[in-house]
């Protein structure tokens, strides 16, 4: 129901867009209590172990979302008087499950919102208030920094996350419909929760961090095509933009966090990366795009790409979806 699937994301991007995250309860914060709980199981200082669990979880979530869809369809065949009936029934019951799981799995509204009160903040001096958000968008250490340092920062993790939040889960529900929604979701949050090359997760992380790299391979280039293209929205150039992503793209550590990041970096006209200090230590990041470093005004720029860039995706996503209808 390649219909259904596009009304489905559409629907769903507008409740993000319009309620943001919900504020309690988030099914991806219990998804994440419930990896907790299970790595006390799983976990052994090896690469294997950290397959077991990456397979149990994620293979858990897309399980569920396959039964969501089978669960409508099932219903809907069950309580349909005619054929017809039971059709429209199960593209409705389509249109509900994907709209609430697209809402439940996106954070681009709630990550412009932080981008633009961060800007907020430092406009009006408020540096402590700036370092206080910090930690809402990146693992960088918000003592360490000044003002410019902190819109660095936050630009930096609204280039990547427009592609994580957005642009990603968008692309595997229009791929996969509502099984691919909560896949990504899962894979990108075990990512955020393990895939560190630190002592205890440089093994045990190391199918998490892999799995997120193949993953996000063809979001992040959508996220850097739309990115450039959607330039001239904060008076880029596109081709500054693609010049700083084929340039400098493959520098960066990230095989995707590169592409979005140089693709902003040459939009805005900005040099990213170098000295980036987090709280494990100081890393020197190669640098991205040309021109002085970013600041406050920026940031506000950044943001407003970003949001450009997840409406395109939205239209792309249903479009996509809507295609593939069988």
């Amino acid at each position: 129901m390649g219909t259904a699937t596009a009304a489905g994301l559409l629907l769903g991007f507008g409740l993000d867009r319009v309620l943001g995250d919900p504020r309690r309860g988030h099914p991806v914060a219990g998804f994440g209590s419930a990896a907790m709980r299970v790595e006390r199981v799983t976990y052994r200082d090896s690469r294997a172990a950290g397959v077991v669990h990456e397979v149990v979880l994620v293979g858990a979530v897309t399980g569920l979302g396959i039964g969501l869809r089978r669960a409508v369809s099932g219903r809907a065949g069950r309580n349909g008087r005619r054929r017809g009936d039971a059709t429209v029934a199960g593209a409705l019951g389509e249109v509900a499950v994907t709209a609430a799981a697209t809402w439940t799995v996106l954070g681009g509204t709630t990550l412009a919102k932080t981008g633009r009160e961060m800007a907020d903040r430092l406009e009006s001096g408020d540096i402590e208030g700036a370092r206080a958000l910090l930690p809402s968008l990146c693992g960088r250490d918000p003592e360490a920094l000044d003002a410019d340092g902190l819109a660095r920062a936050a630009l930096e993790s609204i280039a990547e996350n427009t592609s994580d939040a957005t642009v990603a889960p968008l692309f595997w529900g229009a791929v996969a419909g509502v099984p691919g929604l909560l896949a990504y979701r899962a894979i990108n949050t075990l990512d955020a929760m393990v895939g560190y090359r630190n002592a205890r997760y440089e093994r045990f992380g190391w199918a998490a961090a892999r799995t997120d790299d193949i993953a996000n391979l063809a979001p992040a280039r959508v996220s850097g095509l739309l990115t450039t293209a959607l330039a001239p929205v904060i008076g880029g150039r596109p081709a500054t933009a693609w010049r700083a992503w084929r340039r400098d793209a493959g520098k960066h550590p990230s095989p995707n966090a590169g592409v979005a990041e140089a693709s902003m970096a040459g939009a805005l006209g900005v040099t990213l990366g170098g000295r980036t200090e987090y709280r494990h230590g100081i890393e020197m990041r190669p640098t991205l795009g040309d021109g002085p470093v970013p600041r406050v005004p920026d940031l506000r720029r950044a943001v407003r790409l970003s949001e450009a860039v997840q409406v395109a995706t939205a239209l792309a996503a249903a479009t996509a979806a809507y295609l593939r209808r069988r």
